[in-house]
């Protein structure tokens, strides 16, 4: 486990800010779709946590694998 690239700045290089504008944007459609679809409640704030920490993990993974 490399501690120091989890912990640094990782700039954008080639087309990885495109590719995180994609997945932004489909985490937004499915954060959306959950709510329009489900009950105010404590269950679709958690929904709606886990849709972003999927997006910002799926970032991370662009941005410290490569």
């Amino acid at each position: 486990m490399n501690i120091d690239n989890f912990f640094r700045y990782h700039p954008p290089k080639g087309d990885q800010a495109e590719r995180y504008i994609k997945i932004r944007a489909a985490a937004r459609v499915l954060a959306e779709t959950i709510v329009e679809t489900c009950p105010e409640s404590e269950d679709r704030d958690m929904a709606i946590r886990k849709v972003r920490e999927a997006m910002m993990t799926a970032n991370a993974a662009i941005a410290v694998n490569e």
